[in-house]
């Protein structure tokens, strides 16, 4: 007979309710409605007209920003956000050792370089780090607004002008977050965002480049649109026109049954957005002081988007017990959606940042960072636990349930390391 409360030692369960607890984005009618409506209306739209433009002129309404193309994937717009800034062979960029891996990855195929920076404890990048990395052939620095937790946009102003670097963005985790009221995504000369299926603002799949500047605008175009929207946006005494036709050869627009999910579920952000600050905040606070779990504190500044609760475990203070272990006990309380991070992590542990090589032979001799360079990210990483932000009021008691099954696990650590 078990001694232990705890459900992996035989205890009764906090959560008896099967999930899957959490699910998105949230399917309505007018969802279904508008889909169905653009599946009986057209399946491919070649240029900038129907429910491709209504979501784009949304977008730039949304992010105060004048130009947004979208795209069929969030890679695909960092593919084109890079292209178009004009970053190529031998360019060098600085983006964050902690991201997904698309925040570097499509630079290897413009022939650049990904450097990496360091992170602080918080996850954020270490501009101090990242000066130390700075050469002659540094073009721009990335501001990565991880879990939608939008970075200190006053810290990467100044860094970017005092070193003459382009500043862009990486927002595909933060949609409608904000830094001092202002939008992330119309910080620097571009900002690319995913409408990958779990972001903030889902299209299932899809994403988009937001600028101000008409020039790198068109060249987006030109690296993913061709033809027929090119022909009508770029002027025709523009030095670029006669690409128009082919453009850069390459087909990276959005489906519109995507787009028109995307229109129909933006006018909801706002809410899902006050929902999931609501409920980020009752989790901090059950959450505050728990031995083993430090929880996020945005600064005053930032208006955070919370695609997903990070919280840093703590193992020192646990008895050395291990994230994993700790992780399997808080899944046996039937919290199944409290999870480690998997494809976002410490970029210095993919094999393609060290020998690239073997994927791409444009960097056969490409030498990659060592090991150890990135030894917070890596931590960082490690010691990341995230759940799910709900946004709904009826939701809210699954929050509380999932707090209470964290601290179960957390106050009866010690029967897990007997």
């Amino acid at each position: 007979m078990t001694t232990s409360p705890l459900a992996l030692l035989g205890g009764p369960p906090v959560i008896d309710v099967p999930g899957p607890h959490f699910a998105w984005p949230p399917i309505e009618g007018s969802d279904v409605e508008a889909v169905t409506g653009q599946l009986m209306s057209a399946v491919s739209i070649p240029d900038r007209s129907g429910v491709v433009a209504a979501l784009e002129d949304s977008l730039a309404s949304l992010l105060g920003v004048r130009h947004v193309v979208t795209t069929c994937t969030g890679t695909a717009a960092l593919h084109s956000m890079y292209a178009a800034a004009g970053i190529g062979p031998g360019d060098e960029v600085i983006v964050p050792a902690l991201t997904f891996h698309a925040t570097a990855t499509p630079l290897f195929h413009l022939g650049a370089r990904p450097v990496l920076a360091d992170v602080d404890t918080g996850g954020q990048l270490d501009l101090d780090d990242a000066a130390r990395r700075i050469t002659a052939r540094t073009k721009a620095v990335v501001a990565v607004h991880l879990w939608g937790l939008p970075e200190n946009m006053d810290a990467f102003a100044a860094f970017s002008t005092r070193h003459g670097l382009m500043l862009l963005e990486d927002g595909s985790h933060a949609h409608g977050a904000t830094w001092r009221s202002q939008q992330v995504g119309s910080f620097g000369r571009a900002a690319a965002f995913s409408l990958n299926g779990p972001k903030p603002l889902s299209a299932g799949e899809g994403g988009f480049v937001a600028t101000d500047d008409t020039e790198l605008y068109y060249r987006v175009l030109l690296h993913g649109q061709y033809n027929q929207r090119c022909r009508r946006e770029i002027p025709a005494d523009h030095a670029l026109a006669s690409y128009a036709v082919t453009g850069m050869g390459l087909k990276l627009r959005i489906h519109p049954l995507a787009a028109a999910l995307a229109h129909a579920q933006l006018p909801r952000l706002k809410d899902y957005l006050t929902g999931r600050e609501a409920c980020a905040a009752r989790m901090r606070r059950a959450l505050h002081g728990v031995p083993g779990i430090d929880v996020p504190h945005p600064p005053s500044q930032a208006g955070p988007a919370w695609y997903a609760l990070p919280l840093r475990y703590r193992p020192d203070q646990l008895a050395g017990l291990p994230v994993e272990r700790f992780l399997e006990a808080i899944h046996a309380e039937g919290a199944g959606e409290v999870d480690l991070p998997g494809s976002t992590r410490a970029l210095g542990d993919h094999p393609l940042f060290h020998t690239p090589g073997v994927l791409l032979p444009g960097y056969a001799d490409h030498q990659g960072p060592a090991t150890d360079s990135f030894t917070i990210a890596q931590r960082v990483h490690r010691t990341t636990v995230k759940l799910p932000v709900w946004h709904r009021d009826q939701d809210l008691q699954l929050a509380e349930v999932y707090t209470a099954a964290i601290i179960k696990v957390a106050e009866h650590h010690k029967d897990l390391v007997k």
